[in-house]
């Protein structure tokens, strides 16, 4: 879907294809391909193909994660445990979260880096 960051998510699509992501990521793209059917932007069957898509792209590529480390770093930041799932994974991993969130970015340094920082990196 078309949206602010869309430019810099195919960028860093293209430097690195093999993205992964809490388990928790199902549901926030289900959520957003259902905000985008009930403003008119995009009809059932279309974010139906959109889910199935993504689905496919990230097969095997999610992850659970600590409830208990995600609720200490919900804590200790003031994040929410949403975002947290995804900073504990990257800790979990040793791989940058490449992020737009301005919260992460500042909160999670040198964890979170900006869309622009990891493609100029």
């Amino acid at each position: 879907m078309a949206g602010d960051f869309t430019r810099q998510a195919e960028e860093v699509y293209k430097k690195d294809s093999q993205w992964v992501a809490p388990s928790l990521w199902r549901s926030e793209f289900r959520n957003a391909m259902a905000v985008y059917i009930r403003r008119g932007l995009l009809g059932l069957y279309d974010a139906i193909e959109k889910v199935a898509t993504a689905e496919a792209v990230m097969e095997g590529q999610d992850f659970r994660v600590d409830s208990v480390r995600v609720l200490a770093l919900a804590a200790e930041s003031g994040c929410s445990a949403y975002d947290c799932e995804f900073v504990a994974l990257a800790q979990d991993i040793g791989l940058p979260l490449v992020t737009a969130e301005v919260e992460l970015l500042e909160k999670f340094k040198p964890t979170a880096v900006s869309m622009r920082a990891f493609c100029a990196g």
